[in-house]
């Protein structure tokens, strides 16, 4: 099964939400969490779930080092992983380093990566971040957020994913769909993509925190769709506070 379907599989494999036991009484309101409407228990219970459901989650976007993922993210931005995965491989196999998409040019590259949204600028960006990267840091990608963020295209997304993706960091790239699935679940509501980032930066356990981007994206790009979330199949139904839940077809 190919990496998506896997993906895709793991995120909805079950029908219906997890069934909680009510207890009779009254309970004390829990406090929720530090900018979330949810408890920090019921966070901690998201991760778990996502845990459980796809231990090791990674990327969908095709890559081969640190250099090739900087370009993969950036041509990313405002497009699909897929559209970007049926460019890049006969493009790495020309231009896989600085020096090698310097000497292929913005002319030529924008014609192999036409296919993509925004290639004009994309291309220019490109082109530039490896001049960059080539006279300032040895043709190296730079590990920290503050170099990554000089590079031309590079802005706070595209360098949390490297961060985290290529150098093993716990960042957290707020994405269309970790900005959707935060804010319709009550996880870390807010009204721009740094206002959730450091919600969640402070509500993810720390031991999920490495993998938290992933899954994030995985659940909106595959059950809680923009348009219409498939809540029947989702495995935090019962926490999350959307309203009303989408019932399963037919």
């Amino acid at each position: 099964m190919a990496g998506r379907e896997r993906s895709k599989a793991r995120f909805g494999g079950r029908q219906g939400p997890v069934a909680v036991q009510k207890k009779s009484g009254k309970q004390p309101r829990a406090k929720k969490a530090p900018g979330s409407r949810l408890t920090q228990s019921q966070i901690d219970e998201v991760f778990r779930r996502f845990h459980e459901a796809c231990p090791h989650p990674k990327t969908e976007l095709h890559y081969r080092d640190p250099f090739t993922l900087l370009v993969a993210v950036v041509l990313s931005a405002q497009a699909t992983d897929a559209s970007v995965n049926r460019a890049t491989p006969d493009l790495f196999r020309i231009a896989g380093t600085p020096e090698k998409l310097i000497k292929l040019g913005e002319a030529r590259l924008t014609e192999k990566i036409k296919t993509i949204g925004l290639y004009r600028s994309k291309a220019k960006n490109l082109i530039a971040a490896s001049r960059k990267l080539v006279e300032e840091h040895d043709s190296k990608v730079p590990d920290n957020r503050e170099a990554l963020e000089t590079l031309p295209g590079v802005g706070r997304k595209t360098a949390n994913v490297v961060l985290n993706v290529a150098f093993g960091r716990p960042t957290i790239a707020v994405d269309t769909h970790i900005f959707r699935v935060a804010n319709r679940t009550g996880l870390a509501p807010g009204k721009t993509p740094l206002e959730v980032e450091l919600t969640l930066d402070k509500v993810v356990p720390e031991r999920y925190k490495h993998d938290s981007h992933h899954w994030l994206i995985l659940h909106g790009r595959y059950v809680c769709k923009a348009r219409k979330p498939e809540c029947w199949r989702c495995l935090i139904a019962d926490t999350c506070l959307f309203t009303p839940k989408t019932p399963a077809p037919g």
